[in-house]
């Protein structure tokens, strides 16, 4: 079916659509989001059922299954994600990355996959973008030899990354398939046990202030998902963002939510050299704290957001929680100092905030044994305490939880047990007014709740 014949139908339908929506307005009524769906499929029926008929007067026939794959993907387009949509049916699909003709496909407990792309030429995957782009409600930027790249969400969530400065059309899906996993569902897959989770929930219900921190996909965004839904419902929690990731704003996470989001500016700029209508995660920290929020939440700390964050998390007393991309766990507050640094702040003043604002600093890590026929392991591998400044003025840790060697230094367990060091008396109280036994530090040191990891590598070494 040539692609040309099916945008056309696309935006036919769309204006039906449209036309339906405004009949409704005129009657005083809106199109709720519920039978969106099902005025959208009526729409396709009747439009696929014109056009065929006029097809074949110039073409053979189609056969019914040739109509039905018509109809699916033009409401793909309209109302799913088009030619992707076959490829994030499956729930198991974490990641995509098109470039060109091949297509790779990262899931979930399964090797990765090349496989062709659904796009048969250049222009149909542009189109596919500026379509699913203009649904969105991203803006009026589309991806053009001008543009060079363009950011977007998906009906679904995922998010969509597309850029025509590489060789070949290369666009990457990224899934967020554990939007709605509770820190149980994460215990359950093996990213903490049970020790890790109880503590955690209950640093979070204690109003601790969170750092998480690990290099790409390693799932810092879920896990801090997963305790923002731990946040209690008395509290309002302010989710800042560039791009929505963390969607703590629905029914299930028990908190009132308030989602702010970043805006870019129009392209012009004022006397002082910035973009007309741009309101900044630092921003949205300032304006967060008029709403009364309790907590500020920001989805990835890279700017001067992190120092409007940690002065309102130690000047207005909010708790709060970030992610920071830090490759290795002995970087994680030099990562967190260079953007406060960027932001005019001395390498003094930066640890004598962090020192003051960060109550624990966990660090999430993957081994990926895809490559060799495995799957991707994500879990936590430490928890460190703020303890003040050091001795040599910088930022003193405390490692709660980390991997465990054995006394010539091997890692028996990379995974974050208890080590054995205490957590400082005021913080114990808090977490233990929430629900925490400080006795399994001690009866799980060095252990922790694990299952056994099971990884392809270390079987076949082994053998």
């Amino acid at each position: 079916m040539p692609w040309e014949e099916i945008i056309k139908l696309r935006q036919l339908v769309a204006d039906d659509v449209d036309a339906v929506k405004k009949e409704r307005r005129r009657g005083g009524q809106e199109l709720e989001e519920r039978h969106l769906a099902e005025v959208t499929r009526s729409c396709v029926r009747n439009r696929v059922a014109e056009w065929a008929t006029r097809w074949v007067l110039s073409h053979p026939p189609l056969s019914d299954a040739e109509l039905d794959r018509v109809r699916t993907e033009v409401f793909n387009l309209i109302h799913l994600a088009g030619e992707m949509q076959q490829v994030l049916d499956r729930p198991e699909v974490e990641d995509v990355l098109i470039d060109g003709e091949w297509m790779c496909i990262d899931s979930h407990g399964r090797p990765q996959e090349w496989v062709r792309s659904p796009f048969s030429s250049r222009r149909q995957a542009i189109e596919w973008v500026n379509q699913m782009a203009s649904s969105s409600g991203h803006g009026e930027r589309l991806l053009s030899y001008t543009t060079g790249a363009v950011d977007f969400e998906l009906p679904d969530g995922s998010r969509v990354a597309a850029t025509v400065l590489t060789q070949r059309v290369t666009i990457a899906i990224r899934r967020h398939t554990l939007e709605r996993a509770t820190l149980a569902e994460l215990h359950q897959r093996g990213m903490v046990d049970s020790v890790l989770a109880s503590f955690l929930s209950c640093a979070v219900k204690a109003g601790l202030s969170i750092l998480i921190a690990g290099n790409m996909a390693t799932g810092k965004t879920t896990l801090m998902r997963a305790l923002g839904r731990e946040i209690p419902a008395h509290e309002r929690v302010a989710t800042l963002e560039s791009d929505r990731e963390l969607n703590l704003d629905g029914p299930e996470t028990p908190a009132h939510v308030l989602a702010f989001q970043a805006r870019e500016g129009n392209g012009e700029r004022d006397a002082s050299g910035r973009a007309i209508g741009e309101i900044t995660l630092s921003d949205l920290v300032r304006i967060s704290l008029r709403y009364k929020a309790t907590r500020v939440m920001v989805g990835e700390v890279r700017g001067d957001e992190a120092v409007a964050m940690l002065e309102a998390m130690v000047g207005a007393g909010v708790g709060g929680m970030c992610t920071v991309h830090s490759k290795v766990p002995e970087t994680v507050i030099e990562r967190l100092i260079v953007p406060l640094a960027r932001a005019g702040l001395s390498g003094d003043a930066a640890t004598r905030l962090i020192a003051a604002a960060v109550d624990l600093i966990v660090y999430v890590d993957k081994i990926d044994e895809t490559h060799i026929g495995g799957r991707v392991h994500r879990h936590v591998t430490h928890v460190w305490e703020t303890a003040g400044r050091g001795d040599g003025g910088g930022v003193a840790l405390s490692k709660i939880f980390g991997p465990y060697e054995d006394p010539d230094g091997l890692v028996l367990e990379e995974r974050a047990v208890p080590t054995g060091t205490p957590v400082s008396e005021r913080r114990m109280r808090h977490l233990e007014r929430h629900g925490f036994d400080r006795r399994w530090l001690a009866q799980f040191k060095g252990r922790g709740d694990w299952p056994p990891l099971q990884l392809v590598g270390r079987k076949g070494a082994a053998a």
